[in-house]
Formats: C-alpha cells, structure tokens, sequence
C-alpha cells in the first residue's frame, strides 16, 4: 500500500507516518514546514519505505497512491490566527486538490477535521449529527468554518464523483513532539511548569477538554481508513472532562514544579465545555481511548524535558 500524509512532519502526522511504516506501508509525508518540523520525522528518513516531499496542498500535486491522509493545516490557534487567510486557503484548496488527487488515481482520502465544527456546543457531549454552533467571523472561524467546507468538499466529491472518503472529528490531542510553541493548553502548562514560569489560564478556570494521548487518536485514523463501509464522520476523542483548573494541578505535580497558576482575560469564542460522544467509533470501528491522562500527561513532561535540555528522555 502506497500512502500520502499531508501534514506528516506535524505532531499528529509524524505519529502517523511512524505508525504506517510500521504496518508495512510506503509512506509520502507531504509538508511545506509551516508548523511542522523536520526533528519529528528524522528517524524516519533511513527507512527504505519512507520518502519526504516540501510542497504546499494550496498547489496541486501529481503522485501515485492507494490512500491519502489529509491532515495539513495549522491546528493551534497561535498558529492558524497568524496568517488566516492561508489557514482556510489551506483547508479549502488544499481539500480541493487532496480529492481531485484522489478522483484521478482512484485513491482513498481520509480528512482529519476537528472538533471546532461543532464551536461553542449547545449540545453535550457532542455527538457527529450536532451541527455546531459557529461564528463565522469571528478570529477562529479561519479554521473552525475551513474544517466545515472541507467535510462539505469531502461529502460532494464523494455524492458526485464516487471517491471513496472518510471524515475524523479529532478532539484535543497531546503527546510527545508537540512543539514547545505549539500554543495549546497541554504544550503551554507543560513548558511553563518546567522554566519555573506562570502557568496562565485564559478565563475562570471552569471550561472543560477532553484530552485524548496521540497514539489513542493515530489508531482510530487507521482503523477509520481501513474500514470498507463506513465514510463517517466519527468523533475521535477522550470522554474524559477535565477542567483548566484540574490540567494546571495535575501537570505541576507531575513536573515537580512550584511554578504559580495565574489568570488572564478568557480568549474570544473560546469554547466553554468540549467532550466527544465516542459511541460510534466504538460501534463502527471498534474503537476507544485507552491512554489514561495522568499517564499521558507523564510522557508528554518527560518529552518537554528532554526538548528543553533539562534532563534525557
């Protein structure tokens, strides 16, 4: 099986080439180095199966694959509010070209969309027929509405030209070779706790996420892509809810930090509960989350440390 990953020098998509390679795949990881990084991939370069091209999805590309998994676009707010227009240009014409890759080698694509379609619920947990509840111009909607035209992109490419799709709603994802300026609450807490900084809380402290280990999330991708019948979407998450209060104490603990918490004004449209209902990928796909958060949450420290030149891995 010869396999695309955009986005595959990315957090999640590093993880995913790892876990390809393992299965025996040919890996393409696709990246244009925007939020990705070349250290998550350098153990990959020796392997005789795994190949790496810098290119942007905005452009098109001409390859020969059996499965695409989409995963290019920034997914942390420092990121994709930097230059937004290229985040949505991203998820528009980058989906657009993934699919018509697809439509012309016959290819299967999975889009790894995200928990943001459905904005500050209404609805709780959320379950994949909840339809959100989106400001469309508000300084997330970049990515939140770019995720939404992508599934939209994705069901009529499927509907019209019968290309063989599936959808993931990937909710907060942690775990080791998150960037050290990632810009999300796991990355932010664990790099501040361990430079002996204040661990900042946007808002009261009360909002809540649900916090799913990485290889957790890569499993599901994989069994999502693999299953014959089954275009989604599929919430992929941990139903754990933890609040922001919670997260902070349990991170200095496990950093040994006596780093303070502190609080800032909450940041716009920022949601104020998130957890995935995961009762379909259980029943489809015979999936759940395992990692517990406490042990992953150890991993991750562990990670930061090691990337901060204060202890080995």
């Amino acid at each position: 099986m010869r396999v695309l990953v955009t986005g595959g020098a990315g957090f999640l998509g590093s993880h995913l080439c790892e876990r390809l390679l393992k299965d025996g795949a040919e890996v393409i990881c696709l990246d244009n180095f925007y939020s990705g990084s070349r250290a998550n991939i350098r153990h990959l370069l020796p392997h005789p199966n795994f190949e790496v091209i810098r290119h942007d999805v905005v452009q098109p590309v001409w390859l020969e694959v059996d499965r695409i998994f989409h995963l290019a676009c920034p997914a942390s707010p420092v990121h994709y509010q930097y230059n937004p227009v290229k985040t949505i240009k991203t998820s528009v014409m980058g989906t657009i070209n993934m699919l018509g890759l697809a439509k012309r080698v016959k290819a299967r694509v999975l889009l790894t969309s995200t928990s943001e379609v459905y904005g500050s619920p209404q609805q709780h947990p959320q379950k994949e027929s909840y339809w959100g509840n989106v400001n469309p111009i508000g300084v997330r909607s970049c990515y939140d509405e770019g995720k939404r035209v992508a599934e939209c992109l994705m069901m009529d490419y499927h509907r019209q030209n019968k290309v063989e799709v599936r959808i993931a709603r990937v909710f907060n994802t942690y775990g080791p070779r998150m960037a050290v300026n990632d810009g999300r609450v796991v990355s932010n807490f664990c790099v501040a706790a361990l430079r002996g900084q204040d661990l900042v809380i946007y808002g009261d402290g009360t909002q809540t996420r649900s916090f799913a280990y990485v290889d957790d999330i890569i499993d599901g991708l994989v069994r999502l892509m693999d299953v014959s019948d089954f275009v989604g979407p599929v919430n992929l998450g941990c139903p754990d809810e933890f609040t922001m209060k919670e997260l902070a104490q349990m991170v200095l603990q496990l950093s040994a930090s006596r780093a303070r918490v502190t609080f800032s004004q909450a940041r716009p449209d920022d949601p104020e509960r998130r957890k995935p209902d995961v009762s379909l990928a259980r029943e489809r796909l015979g999936w759940e989350p395992l990692m517990p958060l406490r042990e992953g949450l150890e991993r991750t420290v562990r990670h930061f440390r090691a990337v901060l030149g204060l202890t080995s891995a």
